[in-house]
């Protein structure tokens, strides 16, 4: 479908990734816009932002979906092969800007890095 215009909603969408510099949760955007967009309309747009290669999705450690601004992709090509960190203790959740994990080889395996999610104590939490 993609974005012909830039929304009222596309726009409060982009606003709250931009507060956060985080990967927020669909049901979170919901709940932070709830007295302005309807639910629907939420999910439309993320869709559409995600088509356009504005954002990026993935779940996290709990199988909930999050979305989290893209660097450098587009309408075309998705370019976010990084690993992904989310807190046991507060989880939050951040885009690591290491381009790669290293994970080790299993034998008979082929194991291919997509979308990897590290977990562990954020360094808020750890003081």
């Amino acid at each position: 479908m993609g974005i012909q215009r830039k929304t009222s909603t596309i726009g409060l969408l982009l606003d709250q990734f931009k507060k956060s510099n985080q990967a927020i949760a669909a049901v979170e955007l919901v709940d932070r816009l709830k007295e302005k967009v309807n639910k629907t309309t939420v999910y439309r747009a993320l869709e559409r932002l995600e088509d356009d290669g504005l954002v990026h999705s993935f779940l996290d450690r709990d199988g909930i979906k999050r979305y989290a601004i893209c660097q450098d992709c587009n309408k075309d090509s998705h370019v976010h092969n990084h690993p992904h960190f989310q807190c046991t203790n507060c989880g939050k959740v951040d885009c690591l800007e290491e381009a790669s994990v290293n994970i080790p080889k299993i034998s008979g395996r082929t194991i291919h890095k997509t979308d990897v999610l590290l977990q562990g104590i954020c360094e808020t939490c750890s003081v």
